[in-house]
């Protein structure tokens, strides 16, 4: 007990740097992986921009990506975190990974969300002579919002288990204070209290996605 309230400090900082991490990683999941995830669905055959090459150019690239162990994709991103940011360590550079690895997963989920749309509604929208973007923006992002946001809340809790990995070269936050402290100083007390912070903090993102996901559902 007097080990973990030493760390105590340590704690609150370690849990505000993995809330950092993926935080950055999901504004750029929405950012990059919206997009992509709309691009997938728009551009599938039978839809009103339907083009195999880009379709199969972005999705090649998505699944390599996602192919990818998350402690490889780590590792090999380093020399691109350095460059970007001049360090390889802290939280900053590790969101960097989790940027990477946010982006495929969120895309083929958004990807997924805009299938369950009726196509009768965007087949009707055309025959009015709504635009591609119209379209986009008052029939696929509205009808697919629920998804989009259970969706990026599977992406949270991914992410959440992906910083603690990050904790393992340096990257901060909860996993590299239970790596530091629980593992190399074998101190099960800040081991057990990292993995129960861990759980309460997914816990919290579930209930709060979910929340969110039934209020904005209309149907």
């Amino acid at each position: 007990m007097s080990s973990l309230i030493e760390i105590l400090p340590e704690l609150n900082i370690a849990f505000f740097e993995t809330l950092l991490m993926v935080g950055i990683a999901l504004l750029v999941a929405i950012v990059f992986g919206l997009p992509f995830g709309i691009i997938l669905y728009v551009t599938d055959r039978g839809l009103f921009l339907e083009n195999r090459w880009i379709k199969g150019v972005v999705g090649v690239l998505i699944n390599l990506v996602r192919s990818i162990p998350f402690i490889i994709l780590l590792v090999f991103l380093l020399p691109f975190t350095n460059f970007l940011l001049g360090t390889t360590i802290g939280p900053l550079a590790a969101s960097v990974s989790l940027s990477v690895a946010a982006i495929p997963f969120y895309a083929r989920i958004v990807e997924s969300s805009a299938r369950e749309i009726d196509k009768g509604v965007i087949e009707a929208a055309i025959a009015v002579g709504a635009s591609p973007w119209m379209i986009i923006k008052h029939i696929i992002l509205p009808e697919a919002k629920p998804g989009l946001i259970a969706g990026l809340t599977i992406t949270a809790i991914s992410l959440i288990g992906y910083s603690a990995m990050a904790g393992t070269i340096g990257g901060g936050g909860i996993g590299d204070l239970a790596i530091r402290y629980g593992y190399y100083r074998y101190d099960n007390t800040v081991m057990f209290t990292t993995v129960i912070l861990l759980i309460v903090l997914v816990q919290a993102v579930q209930y709060f996605g979910d929340f969110l996901a039934k209020s904005v559902n209309k149907r």
